[in-house]
């Protein structure tokens, strides 16, 4: 698997804010996106996730070679970001469950039972997810993102709300996902780069 970014720019209206981004990396590596606050570490993993699109520049997905088309990217990816929202409503069980068949997974009540308890939420499955901590949402995102053992795993602020015990846990995720898939991460913080063979520095 290669994810390839050619010449990317992002504007909005007359404010630019970043231009002329380009790397390639491939499985078993991780990409560091660097850059003080307000820099546009969010948006270029947004732009980069597909959720939003590039004001200039390609993004390509290549899988033996050959490219995966936009309309299927998704079927690649895990994404966990500050910016994506839980139904608070529901349980975390009814949330994953929602998703899984939102994504057409097959099989799926077991994927969720073990990273339920790889992750540290094993017995509160059926709690509201308003009910959870900050902490206990960031790792049900993890959940989220790791359900359809995606060849892509972005991350946004990786230790965002996460105790030490969390933040060891996502590391071993991490070790793993760059095993045989490619990681992109948006961080400021040193022990999240251990991880990076590539770094784009947004200040630059």
């Amino acid at each position: 698997m290669k994810f390839i970014a050619e010449s990317l720019s992002k504007n909005f209206s007359e404010f630019k804010i970043f231009t002329d981004i380009s790397f390639k990396i491939s499985s078993g590596q991780c990409l560091a996106i660097t850059g003080r606050n307000g820099s546009g570490k969010t948006t270029l993993i947004r732009v980069l996730s597909h959720l939003i699109q590039p004001s200039a520049g390609k993004i390509s997905l290549l899988e033996n070679a050959s490219i995966i088309r936009r309309e299927d990217f998704y079927k690649y990816i895990g994404l966990v970001g500050p910016y994506l929202e839980l139904y608070q409503d529901l349980t975390a069980q009814e949330n994953l469950e929602f998703f899984a068949r939102m994504k057409d997974l097959n099989n799926y009540e077991n994927r969720i039972a073990y990273l339920m308890e790889r992750i540290g939420l094993k017995g509160r499955e059926n709690d509201l997810v308003k009910t959870y901590s900050s902490g206990m949402k960031q790792r049900l995102k993890y959940v989220f993102a790791l359900l359809s053992e995606p060849e892509i795993l972005f991350v946004d602020e990786p230790r965002s709300n996460l105790d030490e015990q969390g933040i060891q846990t996502i590391y071993e995720i991490f070790e793993e996902q760059k095993k045989s898939n490619l990681l992109i991460l948006a961080t400021n913080d040193s022990d999240d780069l251990q991880f990076a063979d590539m770094r784009v520095d947004l200040n630059a």
